[in-house]
């Protein structure tokens, strides 16, 4: 029997917990319905019919002066900064704050923090646009990406994330060893200063995604401004944020740089070819101006149109005009081969006659020396062989003697005036190639962008 009674406590008392708590569940579940028909409540009587016209503006600060608006930004991705369209796409999170006292309400001892909205007509907006815009919209997957928060003392926080094209002007005299400045600009359509003035939010006003990529960019920097415009109309409350950018100097240096120096370098082969060879050293040079010809013609396919002398339209004519050069250096090889071939024929003819003039002196000495009364005459006929051997020998002994050169001297082992150029193109080809890069990189990497 007393076992039977303790057990019958026990549970009683089990029983009493559990009412206990679901009487508190209840009560809790009932607190939760009427704390939410309290938000409801405090909508009806802040935003009720009649009681809140959306139309007008808020006041300034103690209720005069413009309405004042704190911006900042959350950029999330950077999709494409384009060359030819000088254009760049962004997503971002678009944040504005402003105080409108008329939506005060009561927060219940602290336990309703703020009432949140979808709608964006139901309060006063600022007629905040983006002017430098080309294309852009809302995210409405799978809801629209927008909210509204109204706070017990009126403050009201909007937050939507947008996607943008902006324009993005560029300046491309050191392509591709630039910096590119690309600005994103937020200004009011409709109110002037004297009644909407923008600002940005104290603190940190941009905040940029940690793992943000770009594929031929690195963000270097971002800073904020104020860009206020003056019109006809008045002056409008503006803000910026100019987003520095540097180009990725890989990319263009293996598929633009060293290609043209491999171009420009086989270019050079013609110069180590037998100079008969004429429909190798021709191939090779029509074959490497024609690509890069190509090689050009692309670069500037993928850039705009611009007036100006990039740093890359220096490079690609330098290459083209090397190559050029190295085909031009043949047609004067090929002109020298056939001028030293004629005068080598004139020489022979030349040693020929001579060899047959010095042949009938000698027949003509043999023949009188047979005779005893022959005698030497006083003065030789100026075209007597042995007259002109004797004055060519006093011209070589009478002639001034010149210090060596070592440049004549090294020339001297060729002996044709073909062999020549082609040797001294092997040298002079090269050695300029080289000044040109020196001078070439040493002004566009130590060139600052301000001079431009």
């Amino acid at each position: 029997m007393k076992m039977s009674k303790s057990k019958t406590r026990t549970l009683h008392c089990l029983w009493l917990f559990l009412l206990a708590c679901l009487c508190s569940a209840s009560l809790a579940n009932n607190a939760k319905i009427n704390f939410r028909e309290k938000e409801k409540k405090v909508l009806d009587q802040i935003l009720g019919q009649g009681k809140y016209d959306a139309r007008i503006r808020p006041s300034g600060i103690n209720g005069t002066g413009p309405a004042i608006v704190r911006i900042n930004l959350f950029v999330r991705s950077i999709a494409t900064i384009s060359d030819i369209k000088m254009e760049y796409s962004v997503q971002l999170t678009f944040r504005e704050q402003w105080l409108d006292e008329r939506l005060k309400f009561d927060d219940f001892a602290g336990r309703l923090k703020y009432l949140t909205l979808t709608e964006a007509n139901r309060v006063w907006m600022p007629d905040l646009f983006f002017s430098n815009e080309k294309e852009g919209h809302f995210h409405n997957i799978i809801m629209p990406n927008v909210y509204i928060r109204i706070f017990p003392n009126g403050s009201v926080l909007y937050s939507i994330r947008i996607s943008l094209t902006l324009a993005c002007p560029m300046n491309l005299k050191l392509y591709p060893l630039d910096r590119q400045v690309c600005s994103l600009r937020m200004a009011s359509y409709g109110w002037t200063t004297a009644d909407l003035v923008f600002l940005w939010k104290e603190g940190d006003p941009v905040q940029v995604v940690k793992n943000l990529h770009l594929p031929r960019f690195t963000l270097e920097k971002f800073l904020t401004d104020y860009c206020n415009s003056k019109t006809n109309t008045g002056e409008y409350s503006c803000l910026k944020v100019d987003l520095l950018f540097k180009r990725e100097f890989s990319y263009y240096l293996i598929q633009i740089y060293i290609p043209c120096c491999m171009l420009v370098i086989v270019s050079w082969v013609s110069f180590w070819l037998d100079q008969g060879a004429v429909p190798a050293r021709v191939s090779l040079g029509v074959t490497t101006l024609l690509t890069m010809a190509t090689q050009t013609s692309g670069i500037n396919a993928s850039l705009p149109p611009v007036s100006y002398t990039k740093a890359i339209d220096v490079w690609t004519g330098v290459c083209l005009t090397f190559v050029f050069g190295a085909l031009l250096e043949f047609a004067l090889v090929n002109y020298a081969s056939r001028s030293d071939m004629h005068r080598e024929s004139i020489k022979k003819k030349r040693r020929d006659m001579e060899q047959a003039s010095m042949d009938a002196a000698s027949d003509l000495l043999d023949t009188d020396s047979n005779a005893t009364f022959a005698m030497k005459p006083l003065v030789r006929h100026p075209g007597d062989p042995l007259a002109l051997e004797k004055l060519r020998q006093c011209e070589v002994h009478m002639a001034p003697q010149k210090r060596p050169n070592c440049c004549r001297t090294w020339l001297s082992k060729f002996p044709t005036r073909s062999k020549r150029i082609d040797v001294i193109s092997r040298i002079t080809f090269p050695l300029v190639f080289a000044l040109f890069n020196l001078v070439y990189w040493s002004t566009y990497l130590f060139r600052d962008e301000e001079e431009n």
